[in-house]
């Protein structure tokens, strides 16, 4: 099976990230994927009329699509287009996870974002996401937020990376689920690394990328084009490829 994720399309009606983000789909025309996860920062702002494009946009495919809020999204104007079917909220938090039993494999989005802050944290729902490692029995799992686990050497992003991520490694460490992977945005860059022992991602950005830059006095040029992953899920075995547009 094959699981496209798409993060960070950052739409507003000051740039044209839409048309960027037309290009993916077109591309994955192509691909034909069996579903879409769309990990977060979907407009640039409260834009409500942005969320109203992307959903239209979504209609029009002929796979299903999951969605996760990123720090720059309103789950309040998320919740109102899509409405609460689109995910398992925890009631106690407000957040909208979702949990995708596909085929032989869970699908899970975990909700990282903190309300008016750019930093996520997974403290809040590590009890949720307990239950549904616990629940997916046999099944495989590939987890999927917005904020990413892993420092990637960036400091202004590093800076708001996932928080309670001790309480993260924890549950991972512990839990009898068979964890795949976790797959992340927010970072506007194809990046690999780990993180309890198990690989972990960032996706690239469907809005322009940011440059690699570790701190130096220089700052790389970066002229990335629009960017996705898709993960593929066969005889027991996942590979995630990074694909530019």
């Amino acid at each position: 099976m094959l699981i496209a994720q798409v993060s960070d399309i950052h739409a507003s009606p000051e740039n044209d990230h839409l048309q960027r983000f037309d290009r993916v789909l077109t591309w994955l025309t192509y691909l034909r994927p069996d579903i879409l996860v769309l990990s977060g920062d979907l407009t640039d702002g409260p834009w409500r009329e942005g969320y109203i494009k992307i959903a239209a946009r979504l209609k029009q495919q002929s796979y299903p699509s999951l969605v996760l809020p990123g720090n720059s999204d309103d789950r309040h104007l998320m919740r109102s287009l899509w409405g609460e079917d689109k995910w398992s909220p925890d009631t106690s938090t407000g957040a909208l996870h979702f949990t995708h039993d596909f085929r032989t494999l869970r699908l899970i989005g975990l909700d990282t974002t903190v309300d008016k802050e750019d930093y996520g944290s997974v403290a809040e729902h590590i009890e949720w996401l307990d239950k549904q490692l616990r629940n997916a029995k046999s099944s495989p799992v590939l987890l999927f937020m917005h904020h990413h686990v892993f420092e990637t050497g960036i400091p202004k992003l590093d800076k708001s990376m996932c928080r309670g991520l001790g309480q993260l490694e924890a549950l991972i460490k512990c839990t009898s689920a068979r964890l795949l992977a976790i797959s992340a945005g927010h970072v506007h860059r194809p990046v690999a690394g780990t993180f309890a022992r198990i690989p972990a991602y960032i996706c690239g950005s469907i809005c322009p990328a940011n440059p690699l830059w570790f701190g130096t006095k220089n700052i790389p040029p970066v002229g990335d084009s629009p960017a996705l992953m898709i993960h593929r899920y066969a005889s027991s075995n996942l590979t995630s490829h990074h694909v530019c547009v």
